[in-house]
């Protein structure tokens, strides 16, 4: 019996089907903020004329952003209203980022699962950030991704670092023997050079 010949069409992977896949990252708002080093800073010092926790939001969205880059669609950053009564819930879309605050007696752990559940359902690939082992133990068994919050806070740092790297102007100096040595010794070569 002749050995079958594979080709690329015998093969149920399809190259289109890797490029076509949409990415959904979603970050445990309130656990990045408090389990990442990042935004440290941001919440033990206070000073007292801004809202720190609005600084610590901005900060995170701003990181989400930065990360979301060009590998990814969509962001949402999901934060728990669960324990204020007072919590009727919001959704704000900002960019490509969908900012949830969860009304009272919902927790972020809860949409954090549906929202990940629900694109995986799509066909997404879906990385959720978050500490919570209880968010990461779900979300992990439903074939997403995870990253923990201090992970995604030095992934932060090292993309802001490389940022200003690239933004700051180089500018290289040209070093010559002139140029290092004590100015009067200097002159006093100059002058032995020309006496010769």
């Amino acid at each position: 019996m002749a050995a079958k010949s594979w080709n690329r069409t015998d093969f149920p992977y399809n190259e289109d089907m890797s490029k076509a896949r949409k990415k959904l990252l979603i970050v445990d708002g309130y656990n990045a903020l408090r389990s990442g080093s990042r935004y440290m800073h941001l919440r033990d010092n206070p000073d007292y004329t801004d809202d720190v926790l609005n600084k610590s939001r901005e900060a995170l969205l701003n990181d989400t952003i930065a990360y979301m880059g060009h590998d990814f669609e969509e962001g949402i950053i999901v934060y728990d209203g669960g324990a204020n009564e007072l919590s009727a819930g919001s959704d704000e879309r900002i960019g490509a980022v969908r900012v949830v605050f969860t009304a009272a007696g919902v927790s972020a752990d809860k949409v954090i699962e549906k929202f990940a559940h629900d694109a995986r359902a799509r066909g997404w690939e879906v990385l959720v950030v978050t500490s919570d082992s209880g968010i990461q133990d779900t979300v992990f068994g439903g074939g997403v991704d995870r990253m923990s919050a201090e992970g995604f806070s030095r992934e932060a740092e090292h993309m802001v670092r490389e940022s200003r790297l690239d933004a700051a102007p180089h500018t290289v100096e040209k070093r010559t023997l002139e140029g290092r040595i004590d100015p009067v010794m200097a002159e006093k070569l100059k002058a032995l050079r020309d006496s010769l």
